[in-house]
Parts: C-alpha cells; sequence; structure tokens
C-alpha cells in the first residue's frame, strides 16, 4: 500500500485554508515538517499490513507519513472540530485508508477501532499524554491488543519513563512502563519544529509491550505500593508505606527481602513486583 505521497498542499496552506491555530487549552502543537514526521513514522518500524492508531492528529502532519509510509489503515482520533475538514481532505487523498473518529480519546474504547495488527503511534496533546499512556499500561489482558508505543513526549516525561532506580525521574510512571514493556528514548525534537514552539525539548519514545511482565504481581497491588512509596518518597518504606492502611508495614518489607531503611527510589521494579505480592497475601 506504501508508494508515492498523494498530491496535498503544504501543511501550512492547509492551516491557513482552515484558519487552525494550536489551542493551548488542548495541549496542541503542530508539527509542520514532514521530513521530521517521516522519520517519526519510519521509527515505528514497517508498517505495511497494521493498523495504526493516532491521536490529536491536527492538522495531519503525522497522519499523512503514516498514511504514506505503508500502514493498512490509519484510525484518527480527534477532538478538535476544526481539524477535521483537514484530515478529510487527507481520507479523500487515501481512500478507505483513513478512518476520523471526532471524540476524545480518554473516553474512548480504542482497541474496538482497530483490527490485529495494530500499532499506536502519536504526537500526543501534552495535556492527557500520560493519562493516555497510563491506559494503555494498565491493559488487560496482558499482553495488549497494540504491538508497540511511538509516542511523543515532552522530554521530562520521556526521561520518567525510562529512568531507572536512584535518579531523580525514577518514579510511579517509570516502574509501571518498564514492569510491562520495555521503554527507550529514541531521539529528541527540537521545539522550532513546532507551531507554536512549545517551552521545552520533546522526545520520542518506543515502548515495546513484554510478552510477560518483569516480575508477577497484581496491577491494583503494584500500582498501590507503587502510590504509597513515591508519595512520601523522602521518608523510609517503613514510614512511606503506613499510608497503606495495614498498620506496620516493617513485617511486609522485610517479608519482600527488602530493608525497611530504603527509600522508593532505591528499589528495583523486581522489588516493587515483591511489595505489591505480600501487599496482596496480605502480610
Amino acid at each position: 500500500m506504501s508508494g508515492e505521497p498523494a498530491n496535498l498542499p503544504p501543511l501550512r496552506e492547509v492551516i491557513a485554508k482552515h484558519g487552525l491555530s494550536a489551542q493551548k487549552s488542548l495541549g496542541q502543537n503542530f508539527l509542520l515538517d514532514l521530513n521530521l514526521t517521516g522519520r517519526i513514522a519510519r521509527s515505528a518500524g514497517p508498517l505495511e499490513g497494521h493498523d495504526v492508531l493516532e491521536i490529536g492528529p491536527g492538522p495531519g502532519g503525522l497522519t499523512r507519513a503514516l498514511l504514506d509510509n505503508g500502514a493498512r489503515r490509519v484510525v484518527a482520533i480527534e477532538r478538535d472540530r476544526r481539524c477535521i475538514a483537514a484530515l478529510e481532505e487527507i481520507s479523500l487523498a487515501y481512500p478507505g485508508r483513513l478512518v476520523i473518529i471526532e471524540a476524545d480519546a480518554l473516553k474512548t474504547d480504542m482497541r474496538s477501532l482497530v483490527t490485529a495488527p495494530a500499532r499506536i503511534i502519536a504526537n500526543l496533546p501534552y495535556n492527557i499524554a500520560t493519562p493516555l499512556l497510563v491506559g494503555w499500561l494498565q491493559t488487560d489482558p496482558w499482553p495488549p491488543w497494540y504491538e508497540s508505543l511511538t509516542l511523543m513526549f515532552q522530554r521530562e516525561v520521556a526521561e520518567r519513563i525510562v529512568a531507572l532506580p536512584g535518579s531523580k525521574a525514577y518514579g510511579r510512571l517509570g516502574v509501571l512502563a518498564q514492569w510491562r514493556t520495555k521503554p527507550r528514548i529514541v531521539f529528541d525534537v527540537d521545539r522550532r519544529a513546532f507551531t507554536p514552539p512549545p517551552s521545552v525539548t520533546s522526545s520520542i519514545v518506543e515502548l515495546i509491550p513484554r510478552d510477560k511482565p518483569l516480575a508477577e504481581a497484581h496491577l491494583p497491588a503494584l500500582e498501590q505500593v507503587v502510590a504509597a512509596a513515591f508519595g512520601q518518597r523522602r521518608k523510609m518504606l517503613r514510614a512511606a508505606l503506613k499510608s497503606l492502611g495495614r498498620g506496620d508495614p516493617t513485617p511486609m518489607i522485610e517479608g519482600a527481602g527488602i530493608n525497611p531503611t530504603q527509600r522508593a527510589e532505591e528499589l528495583s521494579v523486581e522489588q516493587f513486583c515483591a511489595l505489591a505480592r505480600h501487599f496482596s497475601a496480605g502480610e
């Protein structure tokens, strides 16, 4: 299905024609550099034979690149009604391959919109990027319905996703992401690539689902333990985990083979899983 790019006008002309401007309230920053959108699409691997889910396509710069690079079908979820007409022009240029859904991605059952194999590739609206990622990481059953995630985040969020124990960026997001996926930062994107330019650098992050999570743990228990531990990250675990409401957490911590005087940022993902297992068991 890949081939020569469709004969579409430059994105700046599309934006001017439809009177589009990125709205801060929607977390929008439009990508107009088609060389860059092509690089993002290629970084997700071969797209032939795959459905691609895109969140927040805006005027469709990345959408074009996904179609040009051979995606079987792109399902684009866009909340901003102003962008729909611009996307419909792309749909006409790629008959039957672009599905446009005007909806709030946080309230949409995305799994039902695509057919396997599927990938999620998106320049996520900044204000919903983390909730969307957490929702995808919480997917059950696991492995999930998507083969991979290739997503744009603010650099600070990207660093939290890949952060290792002992670093300031290590926290709840990193534990959850690394428990169920293999995440890596693929490349950074200069702020000047956007219209309007955001105040920070952005990064493309790839997350490949693990066949099995890094260690055994019940998701709700793991999330509770991690939230309690990092909720008071400067405190020792024996103090921070009291918020779990089980009285003195020292026996649970020691039962997991962990020193109660350690702090959350010192624990590996596997150690958090051990804590979650003992928490689930009521110890």
